[in-house]
């Protein structure tokens, strides 16, 4: 699929509207559940006094969603909306999913954020001298790096993981170094750690959640797991 943005030169980053929004075809998966968490640092708009309203933007996309969309198109549309007047937050949210449930065909939700969920208590499987994990103990690995498939710019990460299951470290630290010069987007990333992890050790549970680092003023966090009820939320390593 062509991008409309990415990978090329953009000189106006305030014309956006949603003609903007480049649509990217998700690869099929066996994947139940799930949300790909989008925190905007940089969503601007005008409210019914004239002043401008500058908040930190939660886009939520479920993972089952026909199509996502292109983070760089995304901020080329959200830009725009500085200069755009709405007399309540409720015609912000409605606007923003309307147009972006249209592209993802999906139920998109949106929301303001105060603050971030707290980080939770997980081991650091890169420093730690345990052999193979806890059952029911959250992991982490700090450090995972990707490549973009487009630009081949690096996207930088820390991957949490729970399961029922016990996994060798030695193996999962060396399956996700083995993703430092692949090029896929961050929610194919994420899908593909967590089929790798179940066809290892064909996990009765199991959860994975990339948070990335931000790029652009956006950061793209995917969750994958084989219950509706999900332990990661959207929270970040660095609190903002």
């Amino acid at each position: 699929m062509i991008q409309k943005f990415l990978g090329k030169k953009t000189s106006d980053y305030s014309k956006g509207s949603a003609k903007s929004l480049d649509p990217i075809l998700r690869k099929s998966s066996d994947i139940i559940y799930g949300i790909d968490y989008w925190n905007a640092y940089e969503f601007s708009y005008i409210d019914h006094n004239s002043m401008p309203v500058l908040k930190v933007l939660e886009i939520k996309i479920p993972s089952d969603s026909l199509k996502t969309v292109e983070s760089k198109s995304l901020k080329i549309y959200l830009n725009s909306f500085y200069k755009k007047k709405f007399s309540n937050t409720k015609n912000v949210f409605s606007k923003i999913k309307k147009d972006l449930d249209k592209v993802t065909q999906s139920n998109v939700q949106v929301s303001f954020i105060k603050s971030f969920k707290p980080n939770p208590l997980c081991i650091d499987i890169n420093t730690s001298k345990l052999i193979s994990s806890k059952v029911n103990s959250p992991i982490c690995f700090i450090g995972f790096r990707s490549i973009c498939p487009v630009t081949s710019q690096p996207d930088f990460a820390n991957i949490y993981i729970a399961s029922d299951t016990k996994m060798n470290l030695k193996w999962l630290k060396s399956y996700l170094k083995s993703y430092r010069e692949k090029g896929e987007f961050h929610e194919q990333c994420i899908e593909d750690i967590f089929n790798g992890v179940m066809k290892k050790y064909a996990c009765s549970k199991l959860e994975v959640a990339g948070r990335f680092m931000r790029r652009g003023g956006i950061d793209i966090n995917p969750v994958r797991s084989t219950h509706k009820k999900l332990f990661f939320n959207n929270f970040r390593f660095f609190n903002q």
